[in-house]
């Protein structure tokens, strides 16, 4: 895949997923930028897949685009995006000209870093699954995310997920999902998590300054409610998110797996990141783990139906049994749910 259809691809997945303003700014984009600069050149000769599957560098030369928005540095960026209204084509064509002439340093420091959503709606996934196997084990859970970001998912039991008239969730959630729900909602009690820690090989600390622009800037500025969705989010995270290794550190996590609780792993959009030895590594751990105690490995990330969202599977072990749970939308909009 090209650069140039990396990015018309990555605008029309912007459009399904109710970004117009976004999904122009990245046709534009696609259709303008040349060679002939350090920062476009290092564009056009990035090797490996430039494209959503891959390397996402769409999304990260639009994040690095959103930060400077954010921060104010690029007063001819703010000046076309929201809140302000709809500008025209020359204009955006024009404003990514300033920013790439003006500022190619900032941009250039986002193309170094995969893009981090950190979506809170994905925790609609987690929250029914993790209702789901409350029902099945009876048993607390130990919460491990791989590729967590910021972290925030990782809170997922204390946000309430409402489809119809049924809720799951406590009561005085900070954080209410409300995705478009199709299938049966899990019943059961509320899941006991008695702890939660992640890995990412660049987590984000919301607490600074400089993480909080970064996890802002992955997501769109024509979608400001899902920036305060993450800022509900973050005022009560408590969970730990280490720095390294998504191999090596499940390893050593998985040295708690005990009988008397479940050992929960997911991941969401993360995967794909991670390179092929990790993914086995990370495989071999939970099935040799798995002896000592049960695992349940959930899983939602993109196959070669991305038209349709992503697959939520679910591997229970020591039995390596294999469920799929369904279908959801990239930034959890909308949950097609099949689990048994």
């Amino acid at each position: 895949m090209t650069l140039r259809d990396a990015f018309e691809v990555q605008a029309d997945n912007n459009e399904r997923l109710d970004s117009p303003f976004t999904a122009r700014v990245l046709r534009i984009a696609g259709a303008t930028l040349t060679p002939g600069t350090p920062l476009t050149d290092r564009m056009f000769d990035w090797e490996g897949n430039v494209g959503a599957f891959g390397q996402s560098l769409p999304l990260r030369f639009l994040a690095g685009l959103h930060a400077l928005v954010l921060t104010g540095d690029c007063p001819a960026l703010v000046a076309i995006y929201p809140p302000n209204p709809a500008p025209g084509d020359a204009q955006i064509a024009e404003a990514l000209q300033v920013a790439i002439s003006e500022h190619a340093d900032t941009l250039d420091r986002w193309l170094d870093l995969p893009p981090q959503t950190n979506e809170v709606r994905r925790a609609a996934v987690m929250v029914a699954a993790g209702h789901w196997l409350a029902d099945q084990y009876k048993l607390p859970m130990r919460v491990y995310e791989l590729g967590a970001s910021a972290g925030l998912n990782l809170m997922w039991d204390q946000f309430a997920l409402q489809a119809g008239d049924t809720r799951l969730g406590p009561e005085d959630a900070p954080v209410l999902l409300t995705p478009e729900w199709c299938g049966d909602l899990p019943t059961g009690p509320l899941p006991q998590v008695l702890s939660r820690r992640g890995v990412d090989l660049m987590p984000m600390d919301i607490t600074a300054s400089d993480d909080l622009l970064r996890m802002s800037s992955y997501l769109w500025a024509d979608q400001p409610e899902r920036l305060a969705r993450s800022k509900a989010a973050a005022a009560i995270f408590d969970a730990q998110v280490d720095q390294g290794d998504a191999a090596a550190w499940l390893e050593a996590q998985l040295d708690s797996v005990a009988p008397d609780h479940l050992t929960l792993i997911y991941h969401t959009i993360a995967w794909q990141y991670f390179p092929a030895d990790t993914q086995n590594r990370c495989l071999a751990a939970i099935e040799a783990a798995a002896q000592r105690g049960p695992i349940a490995h959930l899983s939602m990330e993109a196959d070669d139906r991305q038209s349709e969202g992503a697959a939520i599977t679910l591997t229970l072990w020591p039995e390596g049994r294999k469920l799929t749970l369904g279908r959801v939308d990239f930034h959890g909009r909308w949950v097609d749910w099949s689990a048994p």
